[in-house]
């Protein structure tokens, strides 16, 4: 489901004036292993704001971790992927999620649906139960060259990731004209798409922050 407010969520109370701060643990996941991908560079960019505003930030590409096609049958011959299990520790140790998504024909790219669908799978790791993404409180971005930025995809992500049990923030950023959209140094040139960025990113550490790192 969309998020509902830090203060009616059961997880965690709302940070109290004189407690401690500790920066939430958010990990920058982008869905394209394209060279001189539109979503790695925002990735990049969602990284470096994240970190600007206090976020303990990991930035990793699912390239490190191949996954060979959801299949159930492989599943029921050898398991969870080793990458799979991977991924879901990573996933299940953060308290927020940033996914930058490329479009494929208006909808989400088999690299991502396939690694959210194998953490999907998971139950139990080491004896004890887990499920990676419920509950994980998750952002989007997207990019692309066109006039949309890749915002068609985002609607069918949005679904798959409220279907694994993820809490979806309300605020996105969209990317269009990506070509012409970073500078040299890797920022957003545009100062409407920068601050779609920055409300982005804070709404996901707000949110992460007030609700804390789910059991699994």
């Amino acid at each position: 489901m969309d998020i509902t407010p830090p203060e009616a969520h059961p997880r965690r109370r709302p940070q109290q004036l004189g407690e401690p701060i500790v920066a939430s643990k958010i990990l920058v996941l982008p869905g394209s292993l394209r060279n001189g991908s539109f979503n790695v560079a925002l990735a990049a960019a969602a990284a470096l704001e994240l970190a600007q505003l206090g976020a303990d930030v990991t930035r990793i590409s699912l390239a490190d971790y191949p996954l060979p096609i959801m299949d159930q049958n492989l599943e029921a011959l050898e398991g969870i992927p080793e990458n799979a299990m991977v991924l879901g520790r990573m996933i299940a140790a953060q308290d927020g999620i940033f996914i930058a998504s490329p479009e494929y024909n208006s909808s989400i790219p088999p690299l991502l649906k396939n690694a959210i669908d194998w953490v999907s799978r998971i139950r139990v790791d080491e004896g004890r139960e887990t499920r990676p993404w419920q509950g994980r409180v998750v952002a989007f971005g997207s990019a692309s060259d066109g006039r949309f930025g890749a915002a068609r995809g985002l609607y069918h992500l949005r679904s798959v990731m409220m279907a694994v049990g993820a809490e979806i923030v309300t605020d996105q950023c969209s990317v269009s004209g990506a070509s012409h959209a970073f500078d040299a140094e890797g920022r957003l040139t545009d100062e409407r798409v920068r601050t779609a960025l920055t409300s982005t990113c804070r709404s996901l550490i707000r949110h992460a922050a007030a609700f804390g790192r789910p059991g699994g």
